[in-house]
């Protein structure tokens, strides 16, 4: 969907995460927790500059 962020790649994420030495536990605990914050704060973002 155009102007809408979905998610992120996971799969780029965690090799980052590996990259970073971050446990690949505390990533996949944490990943998906930071990652709902991030979409739905940017659509209210790109929703807000819409109006």
């Amino acid at each position: 969907m155009p102007g809408v962020v979905l998610g992120w790649d996971m799969g780029a994420a965690l090799a980052m995460a590996e990259a970073l030495r971050i446990s690949p536990r505390a990533a996949v605990e944490f990943l998906p927790v930071i990652e709902a914050v991030m979409v739905r704060k940017l659509n209210e973002r790109m929703a807000g500059q819409d109006d």
